[in-house]
């Protein structure tokens, strides 16, 4: 059996943010694993190169398809749950939304996850998407086990037992060793999470930066440009019972304040960034201080309608208060007008080969800004800083680094090249992205 084809096979593709763009040769809608074998077989003999994508939500290339793009829409079946070993089953193209509720009904959860469940758990996973937690990692450190179409069209399962390099390569491949069609979720037992979320002073944050990340299973915070306001969360775990947001406050707070009004004062600055700064202490004095406990997922996820670019750097755990410092020098320094607030977030130690926190105890700064606003000078001057200190750009958010650099970053590199090199050497999974960053 052949993949369904798009009967708009020439469409143009864009990404969630619309700045990334393309125009791929023929656009398949894959029932099964056998179908995307097929598609893998058929580019090679057809001399295509071909991508599966997901919801478009990476900022970077990743996602562009110029030959035969898959879309993931058909794979979203649930495999397997099992409640005993808390092994979860289920195929590339489930959203994590689903995943999330699936798992919930069985009495299971992700141990940690972003603040976004809309992409597919094949896209979050090969971008390393990753959350903030004292002693629970990202994505990439909660999989059992991978599904993957291979680029001679052969279908392998990889575990720590079987396959381990390439299951410790894969997890974060960037869709460059193989197409990931099915991934086993090493789950835990559904748990509630008690939020608290405080307004703070730069300086009051900073000081107690290394003391919240320590006392707390869940530690961020936010940072509004051009002032002195910052929003800190932090998560905990707790019995019970559940004391969710009142409706009216989460609409309030979550729909109205965080999506609509600041989507009208982005559209404000957009047309007269001048605004920015006193419209940044609007924003910082919005958000007031809130407590509150839910299940996991809706205390880690939030709904984000506001579109915008985004860059994100993982950095050395020890070097993130002084970094935060030269950043703020920074704004002093250039003229620059930013609305969206800066984000900062740890991880400890992970063991994918290509995940930004392989091996270091991670801090991570991620600067945004709104999706119609020119980014390239704001990014470029955070991404200097960023790699004087050996800076891991995420793999879906925006940078300028290739190949050259990430082999001084990444202890594994050249071990994931050389993977890449035996199972890929006619680049059947390469685009413009992959070939930047990992070589031709």
């Amino acid at each position: 059996m052949s993949p369904s084809r798009s009967p708009a096979s020439t469409q143009t593709w864009r990404n969630w943010a619309g700045n990334q763009r393309a125009v791929p040769q023929r656009v398949l809608a894959p029932r099964d694993t056998g179908e995307v074998a097929a598609a893998v077989r058929a580019a090679a003999d057809e001399g295509r190169t071909v991508r599966m994508i997901g919801t478009g939500h990476s900022f970077t290339g990743a996602a562009v398809a110029e030959g035969i793009m898959l879309r993931p829409d058909r794979l979203r079946a649930v495999r397997s749950v099992d409640t005993a070993t808390r092994l979860v089953t289920v195929e590339a193209g489930l959203p994590l939304h689903a995943l999330n509720r699936l798992l919930d009904e069985h009495g299971l959860a992700l141990a940690n996850m972003g603040d976004i469940q809309q992409q597919t758990v094949a896209g979050a996973l090969q971008t390393a998407t990753h959350g903030t937690g004292r002693d629970v990692a990202g994505l990439a450190s909660q999989v059992a086990a991978l599904e993957l179409v291979l680029a001679d069209g052969s279908v392998v399962t990889c575990s720590r037992d079987e396959r381990p390099d390439l299951f410790d390569a894969a997890r974060a491949g960037v869709g460059a060793l193989g197409i990931v069609t099915a991934i086993t979720w090493r789950t835990v037992p559904r748990f509630l999470l008690r939020a608290q979320e405080q307004p703070m002073r730069w300086d009051e944050v900073l000081a107690r930066t290394d003391e919240f990340a320590e006392a707390n299973e869940h530690f961020e915070f936010y940072w509004f440009p051009h002032t002195d306001g910052c929003l800190t969360k932090r998560n905990n775990r707790v019995e019970g019972p559940a004391r969710p947001l009142p409706k009216l406050r989460y609409w309030l707070d979550d729909q109205f304040l965080s999506n609509t009004v600041f989507g009208v004062l982005n559209r404000v600055t957009h047309r007269a960034p001048a605004v920015t700064p006193r419209l940044n202490a609007v924003s910082a004095r919005a958000l007031g201080a809130r407590t509150y406990t839910d299940t996991s997922y809706k205390v880690f996820t939030s709904p984000r309608t506001v579109r915008f670019k985004e860059q994100e750097y993982a950095i050395p755990r020890e070097m993130l208060v002084p970094t935060l410092r030269e950043l703020r020098a920074l704004f002093d320094k250039r003229d620059w007008r930013i609305s969206f607030p800066i984000e900062v977030r740890v991880l400890p130690p992970e063991d994918a080969w290509l995940s930004m926190a392989y091996d270091r105890p991670t801090a991570f700064i991620a600067v945004h800004v709104y999706h119609r606003d020119r980014h390239e000078e704001y990014f470029q001057g955070v991404e200097e800083l960023m790699t004087a200190i050996g800076g891991r750009p995420h793999w879906g958010k925006l940078h300028t680094r290739d190949a050259a650099y990430l082999e001084t970053v990444y202890p594994r590199f050249g071990d994931f090249v050389a993977l890449r090199d035996e199972l890929d050497p006619d680049r059947r999974f390469a685009n413009p992205y992959t070939r930047r960053v990992f070589g031709d």
